[in-house]
């Protein structure tokens, strides 16, 4: 059943990518669009590529700022009237910044087609600054990371421990931003920024669902095209050292539970060893049938929950694992028997028939994105981006069937050497203190 279901989504794949048409507009923007007539539906997607990566101190947490900025106001539609006209219309909206890019998310009935090329092109070209939005805007931001960081043990946890991992590429600073950088900006800040971002050459359109070719590139040129092109953003040329010894950060505050988190550096996502490190997450921590959820949480019950993230990124990342402890249970413990599963990994060939649920579980979630509309354009945009090109999206399954237990060990041993490791533990301010006392 899962060889032939594996090979009915293949043919579908395949049928797929014949059907993507590819575009590089006069002004270096490129294009891309599928047609999906299914639904009266359209997702379009623009992947900015401009995010923390492209900071430096002072101005960090920038590109998230403009994230909030493009929705207020331009020459054309006054502040919140992109939200209005397109609720207006039917649609929907949404957009997310990482350390790699910025990107905007449309979804709307197919006769509101226009009118987005017209307001997507009116704040690529035309952002407004009024003083008083910019200002508010900071508001917004600064109390978006009291919540998101300031606030949160989870979020300041994960900002200390890639301020730890890194300690020389941009991915060292948080998306969010330090508070004094947020503070800091200036209005000439604010527009070198997205000069250089916000240009259409260092922009990917991706429009999917119910359109034709020849009308998306009829919009593209009259409302994209016209769009000068800028200088990108400077490459990016720091490159983290290697590290050579475990790094450890406590933070001891008031807090319900202990948590954990252990980063390991990745590669960057046009390295083959990403797939077999997006399997080794599948067979630690997908399900309750993992090898971290069954030992942790099921037998040994030393943890509530246990997860591990790959991330894509456009340079070297980090592969992360996050672990909660049951109450009473010391961190160190649950610190062992994760490092003990790893080592397992680095020593033990894991079983074709583990393997195999593991990948399934990878290409079910594969498959599922790939459903609708907004999953394809997502896809679509994230691979040209993130790989280089769009097309790489559709030999992805038989990338991650072709991992061998051979290749996980061997990823396993290169990637997470325990000198390699840097550890994170929140301890609650209470349990601190009663160690104190003993």
């Amino acid at each position: 059943m899962r060889v032939l279901g594996g090979l009915l989504l293949c043919a579908v794949l395949s049928a797929q990518q014949g059907e993507v048409k590819s575009h590089v507009l006069s002004n270096g923007m490129k294009v891309l669009i599928q047609e999906d007539q299914n639904i009266p539906n359209v997702a379009m997607y623009f992947f900015y590529k401009i995010g923390a990566r492209n900071e430096r101190p002072g101005i960090t947490g920038i590109s998230h700022f403009f994230e909030h900025m493009m929705f207020n106001g331009a020459a054309k539609y006054g502040p919140k009237q992109f939200d209005n006209e397109m609720e207006k219309a039917g649609g929907n909206n949404n957009a997310y910044t990482s350390e790699d890019v910025t990107v905007y998310t449309d979804w709307f009935p197919d006769t509101a087609l226009e009118l987005m090329f017209d307001m997507e092109s009116d704040r690529m070209r035309n952002l407004a600054f009024d003083p008083k939005l910019v200002e508010s805007e900071r508001g917004v931001v600064y109390s978006e990371r009291r919540t998101s960081v300031d606030n949160s043990n989870t979020g300041l946890l994960h900002e200390q421990l890639r301020a730890a991992v890194f300690t020389a590429h941009p991915y060292h600073w948080p998306v969010v931003g330090w508070p004094s950088d947020i503070e800091g900006w200036t209005m000439d800040d604010l527009k070198a920024h997205y000069k250089m971002g916000y240009a259409p050459n260092n922009c990917v359109m991706v429009v999917v669902g119910a359109v034709t070719e020849a009308r998306v590139m009829e919009l593209v040129k009259k409302y994209i095209e016209p769009i000068p092109s800028q200088a990108p953003p400077p490459e990016v040329r720091t490159k983290e050292p290697e590290q050579i010894g475990e790094r450890r950060v406590t933070i001891r505050k008031q807090a319900q539970l202990a948590v954990q988190l252990v980063g390991f550096h990745a590669p960057d996502a046009k390295n083959p060893d990403m797939t077999v490190l997006e399997v080794i997450d599948a067979l630690l921590t997908a399900g309750q049938s993992s090898r971290l959820y069954t030992r942790m949480v099921d037998r040994d019950q030393i943890a509530l929950n246990v997860g591990a993230q790959s991330e894509r990124s456009l340079d070297p990342g980090m592969f992360m694992f996050q672990v909660t402890p049951r109450a009473g249970v010391d961190p160190a413990q649950t610190e062992a028997v994760l490092f003990e599963e790893i080592g397992r990994l680095r020593s033990e060939t894991v079983s074709a028939e583990e393997l195999q649920k593991a990948k399934n579980q990878l290409l079910k979630q594969h498959y599922s994105q790939l459903k609708t509309i907004a999953g394809r354009a997502n896809l679509l945009g994230t691979f040209e981006v993130f790989h280089g090109d769009y097309k790489k999206l559709f030999t992805s399954p038989q990338e991650i069937e072709a991992v061998t237990p051979a290749d996980v060990q061997r990823v396993a041993a290169k990637y997470f050497a325990d000198k390699g490791r840097t550890v994170v533990t929140l301890i609650p301010a209470t349990s601190a203190t009663q160690e104190v006392k003993q």
